[in-house]
């Protein structure tokens, strides 16, 4: 997926010497506003119930102060992630061409993916103007407009660097300004007739999407279309971008992602990796159970990101070899288990499948029902994968030493700190003593950082610090940007055009059973993760999904679930299945040899998935018990 794929501390450069120091400042400067936000995050919802627990006071406007700084998050990482070339897309057509087909066809994605997002960041001027209007004020005097003035210069400041990255030369990227100007031009004049720029618009979009252009510029590209068509205004696309960055769960998305990262970047791996190994290293299987438990841990925080591979993957991949592994199942088997854990909390995906969702219909479901209804389908995808774990030893492999009490102790205490991030998370979201999951989100972080930079003292405050603050600001960033413009394009282009009611129609003509409906979901689903990955696949898909899950009287969190387990295979699923990118990447092997050996974790996988679509109790037991639920 193109300039999706996030790096290691060892690869991430925000100032690299290659940049004139003038440059080099300017990035200095992201990166710093982002890493305050974070910081902000953190601090102001802890501060606020410290103060009305000791005080009785609070911070005036503090939730909206949280909701604003994730504004600015989302606008700034995402500005960072096209300075990085790291915008989230679709296609890898691109990856495979070279000399001047790439030139050109990098040029041509990048020249349109500009020309949209310069039109969002004029809708965000025009409402921008109406707002700095209005007056309003979050507290202390700060003008809410100053903070939504992030709109038209993020989305500026990206259709910039979207020109720039057309290429490396400066004639490639003049020849690429001029098509902008040019495109840009046209539009304004309105020297094309509205009821003519539609099927070219759209031509020209699906084409820059399969040459590699950003996902939320095909996105915005399909709304900005519809929305002249119809003679809307097209300020609308920046009120619903606006309206879905600042809504209430959005900061809980890079807080959580946040100690996800503190614990990549330190030996927190390390500490896990010895856990595991004390507990089940004595088996014959042992390596290969470490390796499915420790890659769940990490991606439960870190959503599947890719960091799971990339961090963990030079530390697991020699404890398998050493036990006599195959290079291929051992390959095979990072590669599967970093796709697990995203049915743990405080998972992303299950964030932002909960967002989406609830934006769109009301579901009557909480965060804490998703939380609890992933819990036992995780339990099983990991179990099922640790059976099958068990073939890929081989006749040479032997049992390691044999269980030690003192090792296992010693181990525990050393990773003490690690093993309770999981219980503060969870204890904080649901033991109702922190008001809302953003606090619990933060309290998260704060643990995460306290463990790592103080306790442990492997992350360094100055050197460290802020480049793991600015790679997961760069990958939230990304996906908020995602998130915002796709809220547009479901409630001013696919609610507007009908297309819900349509799929309801046509599903509700041609499908009578609810099982045959579960079934054609799966393959579809499947489908999907093949060519989408599963942020962009959550905000474009789940808008007209909810409404035929209910049409066929399927319990929203067991939909919510078969939809995340079957996204899960999307990592694994060629062609643009992101493990397989990543371990190719991270041991230099070819995609399709990555795919080949993934295959039986794939066939593990998907035989799970079946099992959590068709025994809707794995996944509503727990909310109903728990949460004292009455069903559907």
């Amino acid at each position: 997926m193109a300039g999706s794929v996030p790096q290691n501390s060892e690869s991430a450069s925000f100032e690299s010497p290659v940049r004139p120091a003038w440059v080099r400042w300017l990035c200095g400067i992201e990166n710093s506003i982002l890493i305050v936000c974070l910081f902000a995050l953190i601090f102001l919802p802890l501060l606020e119930r410290v103060m009305r627990g000791f005080f009785n006071t609070g911070i005036e406007g503090e939730a909206e102060f949280v909701l604003h700084f994730s504004l600015v998050i989302g606008m700034v990482g995402g500005a960072i992630a096209a300075r990085e070339k790291r915008l989230l897309g679709i296609s890898t057509i691109a990856h495979f061409l070279k000399g001047p087909w790439k030139i050109a066809a990098d040029v041509f994605a990048n020249s349109w993916a500009a020309v949209v997002t310069g039109v969002l960041g004029y809708a965000g001027y025009l409402f921008l103007l109406d707002e700095r209007g209005a007056g309003n004020e979050i507290a202390y005097g700060v003008a809410r407009w100053w903070i939504q003035s992030m709109l038209p210069i993020g989305f500026g400041l990206i259709a910039i660097r979207l020109v720039w990255n057309s290429g490396p030369q400066w004639w490639v990227r003049l020849f690429s300004s001029m098509m902008v100007l040019l495109a840009s031009w046209i539009l304004w004049e309105g020297w094309i007739p509205v009821d003519r720029i539609l099927l070219p618009g759209v031509i020209m979009l699906i084409a820059a999407m399969l040459l590699g252009a950003p996902i939320f510029s095909v996105l915005g590209g399909a709304t900005l279309l519809y929305l002249w068509r119809e003679d809307f205004p097209i300020a609308g696309v920046a009120t619903s971008h606006y309206s879905m960055s600042t809504e209430a769960l959005i900061p809980t998305i890079p807080l959580f992602t946040l100690a996800g990262y503190f614990m990549a970047e330190s030996k927190a791996s390390q500490r896990l990796v010895r856990v595991f190994q004390s507990f089940v290293g004595q088996f014959r299987a042992g390596p290969a159970i470490v390796t499915i438990f420790v890659c769940a841990f990490f991606t439960a925080f870190t959503g599947g990101s890719g960091v799971t591979i990339l961090a963990l993957g030079p530390l697991l991949m020699p404890v398998l070899t050493s036990a006599k592994y195959g290079d291929k199942p051992s390959l095979g088997l990072i590669t599967g288990a970093g796709a697990l854990g995203i049915l743990f909390p405080p998972s992303l995906p299950i964030i932002l499948y909960f967002i989406v969702a609830n934006a769109n219909v009301q579901t009557g479901i909480s965060l804490e029902h998703m939380f609890l209804g992933g819990l036992i389908p995780g339990i099983l995808m990991v179990g099922m994968m640790t059976i099958y774990s068990r073939r890929l030893v081989s006749k040479e492999a032997v049992a390691g030493k044999k269980f030690d009490w003192v090792e296992s102790r010693s181990a525990v205490w050393e990773a003490k700190w690690e093993l309770m991030i999981p219980v503060v998370a969870i204890t904080a979201l649901f033991s109702g003593v922190f008001s809302t999951p953003v606090a619990a989100a933060a309290l998260t972080a704060l643990y995460a950082l306290f463990v790592e930079l103080v306790i442990h003292r492997e992350l360094r405050p100055f050197k460290d610090l802020p480049r793991v603050m600015t790679e997961c600001g760069l990958l939230v960033g990304g996906v908020l940007l995602i998130l915002g413009v796709a809220m547009s394009f479901t409630k001013d282009f696919l609610v507007f055009a009908m297309i819900p009611d349509l799929a309801i129609e046509w599903g509700t003509a041609n499908i009578e059973s609810k099982y045959v409906f579960l079934l054609a979901l799966n393959c579809f689903l499947l489908l999907v993760g093949c060519l989408m990955d599963i942020y962009s696949a959550i905000v474009v898909v789940v808008p007209l999904l909810l409404p035929l899950g209910a049409a066929f009287g399927i319990d929203p969190i067991h939909l919510g679930i078969i939809f995340l387990a079957n996204l899960e295979l999307g990592y694994l699923t060629p062609p643009v299945g992101l493990n397989l990118f990543l371990s190719a990447y991270r041991f230099k092997r070819p995609v399709m040899e990555v795919a080949k050996a993934s295959l039986p974790m794939l066939i593990v996988l998907a035989i799970s998935v079946l099992l959590i679509t068709y025994i809707p109790f794995l996944t509503t037991f727990l909310p109903d018990l728990i949460l004292g639920r009455s069903g559907p």
